[in-house]
């Protein structure tokens, strides 16, 4: 026993004063049941170990079950917030598009007088340029065609025709406009090209 109190408190001799265990006196009892193999354990011992490991185990288990609500509701909101955002998107061009609706429906009103057929052509212009409006402020723009040369990626050849008083392969007549959103088509336009007279 004295040799390991000689152990534990060697002489350094350089300094002269006694090296400390390098073990903490207030070292907790946990840490040596720790240390014991189960095989020594007394039966107290393994009792109290088994405890302490279902305590962390079921902290473990409250704190998983906790995160994986916590995770469940946040899938809820986000698939809520996904839902109204489609359901909603398209709320500021609907708007928009209310007056355009307003104004056909006035057109359609009048169109029973038989002397308002002028007033009904200058509502239907005002009808088109107000929608062609909000197609633009939403990014829209119509596909350029008669003049240009025929362009697969923008342009759809129903048929040919022959003209000699334009280049072969261009645009001479456009049946169906083509529209971009974006820079991205959306529909191509549909058109007659050019070809030589035979």
């Amino acid at each position: 026993m004295d040799k390991d109190k000689n152990r534990d408190n060697q002489i350094d001799t350089d300094s002269g004063e006694l090296e400390e265990d390098p073990r903490e006196e207030g070292e907790s009892q946990d840490q040596e049941e720790e240390e014991i193999p189960i095989t020594k354990m007394t039966k107290a011992q393994l009792i109290k170990k088994v405890e302490k490991v279902q305590e962390a185990s079921d902290k473990n288990l409250d704190l998983y079950i906790r995160s994986q609500a916590e995770i469940d509701n946040l899938k809820k909101r986000y698939q809520k917030e996904r839902q109204d955002l489609v359901k909603f998107a398209n709320e500021s061009l609907i708007k928009q598009l209310l007056p355009v609706v307003d104004n056909l429906e006035k057109a359609i009103t009048h169109s029973q007088d038989e002397d308002s057929i002028e007033a009904i052509r200058e509502g239907i212009d005002l009808t088109l340029k107000g929608l062609t409006d909000i197609l633009q402020k939403a990014g829209v723009k119509t596909v350029e065609a008669v003049g240009e040369q025929f362009d697969p990626n923008f342009h759809e050849a129903v048929s040919e025709m022959a003209n000699d008083r334009v280049e072969p392969g261009s645009v001479i007549k456009d049946l169906q406009k083509g529209y971009i959103l974006n820079q991205r088509l959306i529909r191509p336009s549909m058109v007659i090209v050019s070809k030589k007279t035979a």
